[in-house]
């Protein structure tokens, strides 16, 4: 069943066998449904402690609950002008998927940021002589108000919370969990973790790389639940030699954490987390470590006989290759309009958040298939219709 949310950018995906290549549509789109649970987008403002109420978005799924709940927190732009156009919707779509699973996804603008507005109460200083433990403090302030809230929340189970954020917002999480210890806390994901990043000036190699290590390793001290640290091989503000000796630090001291190094993702990975597509490469990875740690992680509907045609990746014709079978898992989490098609030979396309989203999918295979292409799925339906014995080739499904 269909609701309506919001996403911050269309985009386009086409696949070959073994790789994948990524457009981004210039336009951006207002409003997109979401397919799968039927999910409900809240606007709110938390009343805080400093007198600066937190707005903030909540994803969840339409029902009583109890589910558990995601506290989702964002990066830090470096311009006062782009940190007061931040937005919820820049992580709606990856809020989606854990709606989908179960959960109330909390996304809070920080002091400083978008709608709640105010003074940045985290600016380190200056690169020559920062003070992030300060500037971690004051984020996590905020981050607490938005977890409290949410603990307090009728249709949330407070025994199941998760911290998590990108880049900023990732480190944020970690240092909320070592720092405070809050509650009810059973994981933190932290995507592209840390501060300090320049990919324009530097790089991979972000300003102040030891005094965001020894906060790191302040907070792998003190920290009680499983972490996992997520990075891509092209992230251009942490490269893979820091944000793994950043790791290291946290866990010099026995913290129950894991480290995951994607392959290279786009023009730079420090960006997979947000993209639609990069969920074939961060979704398996959290599912797998939740697991593992006895945290319940599984879409709500992956039971209901409905959908099972639509869910499972096993009926897909054709396709053998694990980019393309990883290009259908992103397309099951994509907003609509959105569409996935297969060739002769075993290759792929799919375009999600497009009104022409079917057209563009067959173009996308078409242009690395040998064989022909046809539609497999079209927003939340299986379309698929085998050959007939003894007429050849089928024609293109319907609806093209």
């Amino acid at each position: 069943m269909a609701g309506q949310g919001r996403i911050a950018r269309t985009v386009v995906f086409f696949c070959a066998l073994l790789t994948c290549l990524v457009a981004t549509a210039a336009r951006a789109q207002d409003e997109h449904s979401y397919y799968g649970p039927r999910l409900i987008e809240e606007k709110v403002r938390i009343p805080s402690p400093n007198g600066r109420a937190i707005a903030a978005t909540i994803l969840r799924p339409d029902a009583p609950g109890p589910f558990g709940a995601v506290i989702l927190n964002h990066g830090v732009s470096a311009s006062a002008r782009e940190r007061a156009r931040e937005s919820s919707d820049l992580l709606i779509n990856a809020a989606a998927v854990f709606a989908r699973r179960g959960y109330a996804v909390v996304l809070p603008l920080r002091r400083g940021f978008g709608e709640t507005g105010g003074d940045m109460a985290e600016d380190p200083g200056s690169c020559s002589n920062p003070d992030y433990k300060s500037a971690e403090q004051n984020a996590a302030d905020d981050v607490m108000v938005a977890y409290n809230y949410a603990r307090g929340l009728p249709y949330v189970d407070g025994n199941r919370m998760i911290l998590a954020g990108q880049s900023a917002g990732g480190m944020v999480a970690v240092f909320t969990a070592g720092s405070r210890n809050p509650q009810g806390l059973v994981a933190v994901l932290a995507f592209a973790a840390g501060r300090g990043g320049d990919p324009d000036i530097n790089p991979g190699v972000p300003c102040a790389i030891e005094p965001v290590a020894r906060v790191f390793e302040m907070v792998g001290k003190n920290i009680h639940v499983p972490v996992l640290f997520h990075y891509a091989e092209n992230d251009l503000f942490f490269s893979p030699k820091v944000s793994r000796a950043w790791f290291d630090r946290f866990n010099a001291n026995g913290a129950n954490a894991e480290y995951m190094l994607q392959p290279a993702f786009g023009r730079d990975g420090h960006y997979l987390f947000g993209d639609t597509l990069g969920v074939r490469y961060w979704l398996p990875t959290v599912e797998s470590f939740l697991a593992r740690h006895g945290v319940t992680f599984a879409r709500l509907d992956q039971t209901d006989p409905d959908r099972q045609p639509l869910l499972a990746f096993d009926r897909v014709p054709n396709i053998k290759s694990d980019a393309c079978k990883g290009l259908y898992r992103a397309f099951l989490e994509s907003p609509g309009p959105r569409a996935y098609a297969v060739s002769e030979d075993g290759r792929c396309g799919f375009a999600g958040g497009l009104q022409d989203a079917k057209d563009i999918a067959i173009k996308q295979c078409g242009n690395v298939a040998k064989g022909g292409c046809r539609l497999y799925a079209v927003d939340d339906a299986v379309i698929w219709k085998e050959n007939i014995a003894g007429q050849g080739s089928a024609a293109p499904a319907a609806g093209r």
